[in-house]
C-alpha cells in the first residue's frame, strides 16, 4: 500500500496483517479522493473503521488540517500508529480506540467537515451509519465505502459510484 498523491505521494504505508481488515484498493482510493478533492483542503476529517489509516492519511497528504482515526481492533492500530510515525503526522492526528458506531452516536452536529468510512461489508454498518447521519448531521459530507450487496436507502442527498463490487456513496445534507 502507498499514499497516492499530495505531500506524501508514493510513500509506502503498512497494512494490518491477516484478512480481518480489507484495505481500500489504490484505484478506489484515488477515485474517492478525486471525487471529494475540493472538500479536503483545511478540513477536519474523521476516518471511521480506520484500519491502516490509508484514507485519513491520504486526506492529510492532500491538505486536510486534522484527522481523527477511529479503530477498535488492536491488530489494526499497530500499523496505523506505525504509519502515522513514518509520515511524522502525529501533530495532525488523534487516534481513538473505540467502536466506530458508538463514537458517531456521541457526536454533535457538524463536529467534522468530512467523514470517510469503510465499514466491514455484509454487516449492515454502512446503512446504520447513514441512518445516524440523516438523524444528526455530524459532518458536512459523509463518504461511505460499502459492498454492492450492502445498498444504502435511496435518498435525494445520496450519490454513488460503483467500482466492481465496491460502491462509494457520498451524502451531503443541506445545513
Amino acid at each position: 500500500m502507498r499514499i497516492i498523491a499530495g505531500l506524501w505521494g508514493g510513500r509506502p504505508i503498512a497494512a494490518p496483517e491477516g484478512t480481518a481488515t480489507r484495505p481500500t484498493t489504490d484505484r478506489v482510493r484515488e477515485a474517492w479522493m478525486s471525487a471529494i478533492a475540493t472538500a479536503i483542503p483545511g478540513a477536519r476529517v474523521l476516518d471511521l473503521f480506520a484500519g491502516s489509516g490509508a484514507l485519513g492519511l491520504e486526506a492529510l497528504s492532500r491538505g486536510a488540517d486534522h484527522v481523527t482515526f477511529v479503530e477498535n481492533s488492536q491488530a489494526a492500530l499497530r500499523p496505523l500508529r506505525k504509519n502515522i510515525a513514518t509520515l511524522a503526522a502525529g501533530d495532525r492526528v488523534t487516534v481513538v480506540r473505540m467502536n466506530a458506531m458508538r463514537f458517531v452516536s456521541s457526536l454533535n452536529e457538524d463536529a467534522f467537515d468530512l467523514v470517510l468510512a469503510d465499514p466491514p461489508y455484509g454487516q449492515g454498518l454502512a446503512k446504520e451509519l447513514a441512518d445516524i447521519f440523516f438523524e444528526r448531521r455530524f459532518a458536512r459530507l459523509l463518504c461511505v465505502e460499502h459492498g454492492r450487496r450492502d445498498p444504502l436507502p435511496e435518498r435525494p442527498a445520496l450519490r454513488s459510484r460503483r467500482y466492481g463490487d465496491t460502491v462509494l456513496t457520498f451524502i451531503q445534507l443541506e445545513p
